[in-house]
């Protein structure tokens, strides 16, 4: 019998429902218009039959997780369940918020402008171009009369462009992030990602005691009792940055030659005096550890502590994202890489993110094997920068994946 042929995605409709999720505003920091954007999205997957849920995290939650000042108002995030009676449900995730837009944009970045073959606006590949594909994907799949071949859950979130904990973090913790496979819409058509960087901020305080600069030698200079700090920092980073993972690096840092994720150690910030003629008594750096698959954060974090022992200061870290490394040889990876030939046109090399992804965190938890792949092209959407932007034709080609991946046969 020969397979059945795939419904084929409404541009006109995609691009739509992409024009509108963009010109919600949907900042963070400090997570402007949560609300609108999600009750949005809700309607349309009501209208295909999807059980919907709004959750709103609590506010003694978000006290007690979310440290971050910048954030203002709700923390709003989303779930839509197909239940279509089959043996498995898989996961798919996104975000809605996006970076502030910034300077330098020769559109309005809050309303899609199709140029040139291209769509513009902040958030088209990062990441609401994911979440346009899966609409028009899933309307024409539906209105086809084809049923998907696995139950479906789909997360939609926020929060994710500042790192939070209110977002999929969230989610898996009160237990909604659940399934037989996970697909994360948070990526490139480049490559198929099946593994991250883990990260660590770090931060080491010195202290010293303040007096008049004309006479420093009646106090201690915390500034300049933060170089030796920095120079054992300095010391381990070169260790830390001769390790390579056996995962892939991505297509754009192989093009530069960097062939496998890298281990990262920085110094990014410091802070230190309050004015030219009084002796510093305090002086803070800041930085962060890039962890390999292959380490763990608690050795990184071990690691450091030890490096840094020896000198007075006081060192504290933050554990964010674990880092994450899938089988390559799983059946779901090959199931998605396959999808992807078809919808794409080209079979997708496998590489790992040398940034760290919240998928990172869901995956650790709850073990489900996940695949992330995403709309827009490393070298040429400029996500996070002005002009940011994608290929019609890979949203048209990533709602077709997902019509390869979820259709029945």
């Amino acid at each position: 019998m020969m397979p059945k042929e795939c419904p084929s995605p409404d541009t006109a409709y995609l691009l739509d429902v992409l024009r509108d999720l963009i010109a919600f505003e949907t900042v963070a920091p400090p997570g402007s218009h949560y609300q609108e954007v999600v009750d949005y999205v809700l309607s349309i997957f009501k209208s295909m039959g999807f059980e919907t849920e709004k959750l709103v995290m609590p506010q003694e939650v978000f006290q007690s997780r979310c440290e971050d000042s910048r954030l203002v108002g709700d923390r709003v995030n989303m779930t839509a369940r197909l239940d279509v009676g089959a043996q498995e449900t898989v996961a798919i995730y996104a975000h809605l918020d996006v970076v502030p837009a910034g300077s330098g944009w020769s559109t309005d970045p809050f309303q899609m402008v199709k140029k040139n073959g291209r769509v513009y606006g902040r958030g088209v590949s990062d990441c609401k171009g994911s979440v346009g594909s899966l609409i028009a994907a899933l309307k024409a799949l539906l209105d086809s009369g084809r049923r998907p071949r696995y139950n479906l859950l789909v997360l939609l979130t926020t929060d994710e462009e500042v790192g939070g904990y209110s977002g999929l973090c969230y989610l898996t913790d009160i237990g909604l992030v659940k399934g037989d496979c996970m697909l994360c819409m948070d990526g490139f058509s480049d490559d198929l990602v099946i593994g991250s960087n883990g990260i660590i901020t770090w931060e080491a305080t010195v202290h010293g005691i303040s007096a008049h600069s004309g006479s420093s030698f009646l106090g201690v200079n915390a500034v300049e009792k933060s170089v030796p700090v920095m120079k054992a920092v300095l010391a381990l980073k070169k260790e830390v940055q001769s390790r390579r993972s056996s995962l892939a690096a991505n297509s754009s840092l192989e093009a530069v030659g960097v062939k496998n994720l890298t281990a990262i150690l920085n110094i990014n910030m410091i802070h230190g005096g309050i004015k030219e003629n009084i002796v510093p008594d305090k002086c803070v750096l800041r930085g962060d550890r890039r962890v390999i698959p292959e380490e763990t954060m608690d050795e990184a974090m071990e690691e450091m502590a030890r490096a840094i022992g020896s000198q007075d200061a006081d060192l504290k870290f933050f554990p964010g994202y674990p880092p994450m490394h899938m089988n390559p040889d799983h059946p779901w990876i090959a199931e998605v890489r396959e999808a992807v030939k078809r919808g794409m046109g080209f079979l997708p090399r496998l590489s790992g993110s040398q940034g760290s992804l919240d998928q990172a965190y869901a995956t650790e938890k709850t073990g489900i094997p996940t695949a992330v792949y995403g709309v827009g092209r490393q070298m040429e959407s400029n996500i996070h920068g002005p002009n940011e932007n994608v290929r019609i034709t890979d949203l048209e080609g990533f709602a077709r994946f997902l019509i390869e991946l979820l259709a029945e046969e």
